[in-house]
Parts: structure tokens; sequence; C-alpha cells
């Protein structure tokens, strides 16, 4: 007789949480659902057998499992911690398990209270994608031991290749925000180097084929600048998503008194790109920063969004930013007048006019600038300068 496997309840069931969940159950889990709202994803897993809950503390109740996949870390503060949250629901010895990136200091703090009401939680984000999570090979990143996740491997293996254990609470946290530091710097890799293809007449195809062939290859560059080329920005994962993981990978540099340069200046060219428009886009939609405005514009973006942001208080993208526009921002595209770039700002299209740019620390300006500019301290200018330069 086949043994009884445990019941399991999955909070979230949005991009990734989904086809998440769909794993799940093709194991052969029993499973509950609760989503914000209910919707085809929702829909199709019940049509497959999933129960529906009203709210995640019915999805919980009964369940031996707990899998939440949220936004934002007020999300899972909500969701765990409230009155009628998922520690005051959950029956006592049920395991709870966040795949969402949050701060690690929550993680901690959910740890902690879900010991003191004999339940275990830790946290568990993942990197792969939407197209990992489809095929089931996700990354795995533990704020738990070997030992800790063994009795439920096999669950965590049905969505999941790789599983790497950090130790404790918030340490699976932290070890994600490491990663999305790197990704940032792939990321802005990408648009920069096909920008520089781009302006200077090769084909792009090609190019993105010769660096995938050596050390320039990376992730991206093999899964998502064959999109970028297609003009397809469709998301895998939200440039709103990734704004507020390198937000809290930033807030933790910070807490360290560290400094991370490269993802300041993605964090400041993603802003830029949110405010614009652009938030509900795939993270490849950066290589948009560097198009002409028209081809901007046919993909949904807004540049006089940015000058009105610029006009008021906040970057108008309607995010409490602790980090906006500063030591690292991005200007990329459309602005006239007189702009003062300080501190490795990126400034990389499409300046009018007889501006009086100066730049200083190192910061690039790539493209199409009009006369008067002056670059300073070892700055990189790379197109289409006219007028005179010193």
């Amino acid at each position: 007789m086949a043994e009884k496997k445990p019941a399991v309840a999955f909070i979230g069931t949005g991009i990734m949480g989904a086809p998440i969940a769909g794993h799940i159950m093709d194991a052969g889990y029993p499973l509950t659902i609760f989503t914000r709202t209910r919707n085809e994803r929702a829909e199709a897993l019940i049509e497959r057998g999933a129960v529906w809950a009203d709210t995640p503390a019915d999805a919980a109740r009964e369940a031996d499992i707990v899998f939440t996949m949220l936004g934002y870390p007020t999300d899972v503060e909500e969701v765990y911690l409230s009155s009628d949250g998922l520690l005051a629901a959950a029956k006592r010895g049920a395991t709870l398990i966040d795949l969402t990136t949050s701060s690690p200091e929550l993680a901690r703090d959910i740890a902690e209270a879900a010991e003191v009401s004999g339940l275990y939680a830790f946290d568990c984000p993942v990197t792969g994608g939407e197209r990992g999570a489809i095929d089931g090979t996700l990354t795995l990143i533990v704020g738990a031991t070997e030992r800790d996740i063994e009795p439920i491997r096999s669950l965590l293996e049905t969505f999941g290749k790789h599983i790497f254990c950090f130790g404790g609470p918030g340490a699976g946290q932290t070890a994600k925000l490491s990663n999305q530091v790197a990704l940032a710097g792939c990321l802005t890799g990408m648009a920069d180097a096909l920008s520089l293809a781009q302006q200077s007449g090769l084909d792009l195809a090609r190019v993105r084929e010769l660096i995938v062939s050596g050390t320039g290859r990376s992730g991206v560059m093999e899964t998502l600048a064959p999109a970028a080329l297609d003009g397809d920005y469709r998301p895998g994962f939200k440039v709103t998503h990734f704004l507020k993981d390198l937000g809290l990978a930033l807030q933790l540099a910070e807490d360290r008194e560290i400094v991370l340069p490269g993802a300041e200046t993605a964090f400041g060219l993603y802003d830029v790109l949110d405010t614009i428009g652009g938030g509900e886009m795939g993270t490849q939609a950066l290589t948009l920063m560097y198009q002409e405005e028209a081809d901007a514009v046919a993909a949904g973006l807004d540049w006089s969004q940015y000058t009105m942001s610029e006009d008021s208080e906040g970057c108008g993208c309607g995010h409490d930013h602790e980090h906006a526009h500063e030591h690292g921002e991005g200007c990329c595209h459309g602005h006239d007048g007189s702009h003062d770039h300080e501190h490795g700002e990126g400034c990389c299209h499409g300046h009018d006019g007889s501006h009086d740019h100066e730049h200083e620390h190192g910061e690039s300006c790539c493209h199409t600038h009009g006369e008067g500019h002056t670059h300073e301290h070892g700055e990189g200018c790379c197109h289409k300068h006219e007028g005179a330069e010193a």
C-alpha cells in the first residue's frame, strides 16, 4: 500500500507559484491553494484537483506543509504574522516554507515566532525564473541545514533541480540577494554589450552567439538576450520585483557598511525603467533604455513620466525607494536641458541641444550627445559626439 503523502498548502499561485504548485500535484501530494485573485492560473490548478481556500489561514489549517510565494516583504509579514495569519492558523508540527525573495531579518523573525508556536519555518527563495518553474528545474536557496530539510527533500525536488543549504534562518535570503547582485551585473552587461554592437553596425544575433561561446557568457545572455532581440518583453521575472530584490540587497549592504556600485547602477537604471512604465515588463526590457525613443514608445514606455518625476519629490513611480537616485542613478534617454550626473550615474541616449554636461568620477555617457560636453576623470563617452570636447 502506497504511503500517504502529507497535505500541502500553497499560498500565491502567480507566474512562478502556479507551475511549482502543479509539480507538487503531479507528484501526488494533496494540495490546497489560495491566491489573492482567483485567476486563470488558480482555476487551472483547481480543475486538476487542487482545493480552493478563501483565506491563507483556511488553506494552512489542515496542511502538514505550507508554501508561500508572495510579492514583497510586507506581504510576507502580513500573511505570516498577522492575527489571522499562518502562524496563528497552522496546526502544531507543520512546516512553513517561504519561497519569496524577502528580508533576511524578517525570515529570522518568522522562524523564531514559528518555534514559539510549535511550528518549523524556514526561508527558501528560488532562482531560475518562470522557465525554471515550468520545467521544474529551479535552484532552491535554503535558510536551513541539510539535516533540517531531509524529511521534505523529496517534496522540494518536485520543482527544484539544485538545493543549496546555508544553515540557518535568513541565510537563504542573504544568499539569494547575493545572486541578485550578480544577476544585476549580467543584465547591465547584456544591455551595454548589445547597445555597443548595435551602434557599431554589427549583427546582434551573431554578437550574442560570440559572447555565449566565450568567457563573457551568462544565463542572461543565453536566455534573455534572444527575447530582447525579438522585441519580446513579456515577464519571466518582472522589473518591479527585481527592483524590490536590489533594494533589499542595497539595504543589507548599507547595514554591513559596504558599497555595491554595480548593484547601485542597476538599481538606478531599473528605477527609471519602472518610472516610465516598464515595471510589469521582464527584466530584459532594460535594453529598451538604449533604443530610439520611438522604439521605447512602441513598447509601451513613456519618457515624459521621468521628466515629471524629476520635477516632483521622489521618483514618481509609487515606490518608497530608500536608495532613490543616489550613487549610481541611471538616466538613459531623451532628456533635454542641463543635467548634472554625479557619482557614477549612467546616461545612455538621446541628449539634445547644447549641454554643459559634466560627467564626474567615471560616469559613462553612451549615445547621441550634442555640443559642449565636458568629460572629466576618465569618463567614457561612446557614440556620436559632435562639436567641441575637452
